[in-house]
């Protein structure tokens, strides 16, 4: 699958060749992002912090509130490892600094060892310094304690020419040869997953490498418009041609599945580009663009391709419904914390002040004396309550919780995102008293 790499210098989203000449600017990082968020997980390096000449913390810190990233470039310290591990990124990038010692002290499923050769041979410190290891045997040594590599060909890097392919089979056979392990992210067995950079152009670079096993991160080809980011996305999708469908599962961004519809290699490109929903419609063989007419639109938030590279996944915002019956979900009526959301929200714009939720919303005493009371029935219902008293007390708190979330225009998928970062945290908080 495809990786877009936003490589930071100065707080401005760069590309280099071989990582030394300037070849342009790609102006603002967090447009970069949003740019390139659809495709899933990002690559951000921080050029300055890998060259020792400061570093982009705050921006990165910014990026990661914002989209799933990965993170490298600087980083040296078990202490600066688990400040980024803690932010919420998904991965770090370990170059310099990525010995067996280090990454042992460190969630294997979260670590990922830079791989960076020059011609077969490894180069550290911001690929100034050679050393006399070979990429295949770095990848040997630290394989059982990572679990991904980034190898990049700094030869190639930048310079859209394509890659040594003889070179990745070594370097992925090596990373699969190693023993299988559980990852506790997930519950799969795997070997680390290596990730390929330096002159990936095409789509079917994307595709060999995503059939060897491989991911191909991309900076240069995206920036320059060689490489499109919907071919990239598509690219690995088995029975791959023109007039190929695969079925798309849409859900929206609580995960509620809203229906089932087709994607080609065109509605995909269109969907990237204009972070809408669109797909292929099979009875008018047509691109169809979801709310065109209706104004039920959809914003495109991230695809994803199951495990077999057959069918597609779209996470959308649904603006009203999806189902042509009138409905949400062409699955039926659902209640979820969701459709409480959508319904406080559509009480409190109505304004009508016999409502209860409408006063809540437009009395901020009222809202914080019932949130106050209700946590503190809760609480005591937690104590020493039955399971029923639970269960009402909990409802109570959740409402008076949505009516404060509506109030400050704050949808509950902020909030998740909230609570998955913190669930990435290495370092806990001790659990205390707070003294009043």
């Amino acid at each position: 699958m495809i990786i877009p790499s936003i490589d930071i210098r100065n707080g401005r989203a760069v590309q280099l060749r071989r990582g030394e000449e300037m070849i342009l600017d790609g102006g603002d990082p967090l447009d970069r992002l949003d740019e390139f968020s659809p495709a899933g997980e990002v690559a951000v390096i921080d050029l300055d912090a890998a060259l020792g000449m400061g570093s982009n913390t705050e921006l990165i810190r910014e990026m990661v509130r914002r989209a799933r990233i990965r993170v490298g470039g600087g980083i040296r310290t078990l202490s600066d490892a688990l400040d980024w591990l803690d932010s919420g990124v998904e991965h770090i990038i370990i170059g310099t600094a990525a010995t067996p010692e280090f990454c042992s002290q460190l969630p294997r499923n979260r670590i990922i060892a830079a791989v960076d050769a020059r011609k077969g041979q490894v180069v550290v410190n911001g690929w100034r310094t050679t050393t006399t290891d070979s990429a295949r045997d770095r990848v040997e040594r630290l394989a059982p304690f990572v679990g991904g590599f980034l190898f990049t060909q700094v030869e190639f890097e930048g310079g859209l020419s394509g890659f040594d392919l003889d070179a990745v089979h070594r370097v992925v056979a090596a990373a699969q040869s190693t023993p299988s392990w559980k990852s506790p992210e997930n519950g799969r067995y795997a070997s680390p997953r290596v990730t390929i950079a330096g002159g990936i152009t095409t789509t079917e670079e994307i595709r060999e490498l995503d059939r060897l096993g491989a991911d191909a991160q991309v900076g240069m080809a995206l920036y320059t418009g060689a490489l499109s980011l919907g071919g990239a996305v598509a690219a690995p999708l088995k029975n791959h041609s023109d007039d190929a469908l695969w079925p798309t599962v849409v859900v929206d961004e609580s995960g509620q599945v809203l229906g089932l519809v087709w994607s080609n290699v065109v509605s995909i490109g269109e969907a990237v580009r204009e972070r809408k929903g669109i797909y292929w419609s099979r009875s008018r063989n047509q691109l169809w663009v979801k709310g065109a007419t209706s104004g039920n639109t959809q914003e495109l938030l991230r695809i994803d391709l199951d495990c077999d590279r057959d069918s597609l996944r779209f996470t959308v915002r649904q603006r009203g419904v999806f189902c042509h019956t009138g409905t949400r979900s062409c699955f039926g009526y659902e209640f979820s914390l969701g459709h409480l959301e959508r319904q406080i929200r559509k009480r409190i714009s109505s304004r009508n002040g016999e409502s209860g939720t409408v006063k809540l919303a437009t009395d901020p005493d009222l809202l914080r004396s019932k949130l106050i009371e209700e946590a503190g029935e809760f609480a005591e219902a937690s104590a020493t309550g039955s399971t029923k008293d639970v269960i009402l007390e909990a409802a109570d708190v959740l409402y008076f919780l949505s009516v404060g979330l509506a109030k400050n225009e704050v949808p509950f998928d902020r909030v998740v995102q909230e609570l998955a970062m913190r669930n990435k945290r290495i370092r806990r908080r001790a659990m205390e008293f707070k003294k009043v």
